[in-house]
């Protein structure tokens, strides 16, 4: 067996299970999920169709790893419109299946573990495909600490030279998760300055950047290096996703932009890898792209629900709207501290909400690694607000009933 598979920690759902094995959920609420961030908006109608009628072709033939080019022009014409950035389909994307398989891939591409420290960074909290990359990848994962302050934004300037010298990957996720920040264009330049200066590759995960709250939509990787000048995207790939954006989670379907000469190592690994979307995938993937209606729709229906849940929230926790994203990062009551009888107060806070209301949260810790002694999820927990307002607005007075009973 690969001796890097030990290093792997659980994750943090498989955490979740452990921790509720022995929790009965109170019989008197219906069971209510806040604890997947698994889109649960209908998918569009269009989109279903698009895959229907290409089935009966896309299974008769290989698909190319590199995508069709309807699929590379689809791709490339909406980070046009939505950035104002030019790609060149041919050389500047790829489809994938899901931002999360391309974000592990590409690790295995960019890392070289024969250089002495070999190192990858991360955020802390994070998406723990980042860390399971960079372990199996044969670097180490160094976790960087995001600052309450600042809307829970990475701290950058943390990071010594030391650690910046044997990077030579950075995950960035803009906006991100659990906590909504979006990295401004100053971040940008001070992380591009570092690449340059340090040579590492930046990954930006995008895949939340259409779900946003304010007037101005999420500032992105690509869009970022072209307003500082940066046009060929040196040591830049962008991920996004249908997922979020169009409520597809199961078509696995994504796509990855940024350095040429990035993308076609990354090409070459995939196509040993295997990892060629369907063409009936890809057809429904070019419709998605191409249409806007919807996304504007489904952004509307977040808005909504997150107006009606925040402020509720807001009364018993420590919690605000995020910049972007589908989740809350809401600090749990301190009396969940005093009674955590040997776990951490947002274990206890999850705990004992699913034995009384019957409301699945995710523990913030969970979504973090313990640095210097301190784990930067610790008391706060993930809430996922993926269902429907109704549902969504009747789990926050649950865990507003019992907060002020825990009081």
């Amino acid at each position: 067996m690969n001796p890097l598979l030990q290093r792997l920690q659980p994750y943090p759902f498989e955490r979740l299970r452990q921790l509720f094995a022995s929790v009965t959920p109170s019989p008197a609420h219906r069971a209510i999920s806040l604890g997947i961030g698994e889109p649960r908006h209908p998918a569009p109608d269009f989109l279903k169709k698009a895959l229907a009628d290409a089935l009966e072709d896309g299974l008769s033939s290989y698909p190319a790893t590199a995508g069709t080019p309807a699929l590379r022009e689809a791709c490339a014409g909406w980070v046009q419109r939505r950035y104002g950035v030019a790609l060149d389909p041919a050389t500047q994307v790829i489809p994938v299946n899901g931002t999360r398989e391309a974000l592990f891939a590409f690790a295995q591409v960019v890392v070289d573990p024969t250089r002495p420290g070999a190192t990858v960074i991360s955020p802390n909290p994070f998406y723990q495909i980042y860390e399971g990359a960079a372990l199996l990848a044969g670097a180490q994962a160094h976790y960087v600490p995001s600052r309450a302050e600042r809307n829970f934004a990475v701290d950058w300037d943390s990071v010594g030279d030391d650690v910046w010298a044997r990077t030579q990957l950075v995950y960035v996720c803009s906006p991100g998760n659990p906590a909504g920040a979006v990295m401004p264009l100053q971040e940008w330049a001070r992380l591009f300055e570092l690449s340059d200066r340090h040579g590492f590759v930046i990954a930006s995960d995008e895949c939340y950047s259409e779900i946003y709250f304010r007037d101005e939509p999420p500032l992105g990787g690509l869009e970022a290096a072209t307003r500082l000048g940066r046009h060929d995207f040196g040591r830049l790939m962008a991920f996004t996703s249908l997922s979020k954006r169009s409520n597809v989670p199961g078509l696995r379907s994504g796509f990855v932009a940024g350095d040429a000469s990035l993308v076609k190592p990354f090409l070459l690994y995939r196509t040993y890898h295997g990892a060629a979307m369907s063409p009936a995938v890809q057809a429904a993937s070019v419709a998605a792209w191409n249409d806007e209606a919807h996304v504007v729709d489904n952004r509307r229906l977040y808005r909504e629900k997150f107006a009606q849940v925040t402020p509720l929230l807001a009364e018993v926790m420590d919690v605000a709207l995020p910049d972007a994203s589908f989740y809350l990062w809401a600090g749990v009551p301190p009396s969940f501290a005093r009674r955590a009888e040997g776990l951490s107060a947002d274990e206890a806070f999850a705990r004992d909400l699913l034995a009384q209301y019957n409301v699945t949260v995710l523990p913030g810790s969970y979504l973090a690694r313990t640095v210097q002694g301190a784990n930067p999820g610790a008391g706060r927990v993930r809430l996922a607000l993926v269902a429907g307002a109704d549902e969504c607005l009747e789990a926050a007075h649950r865990i507003a009933d019992f907060c002020r009973a825990a009081h």
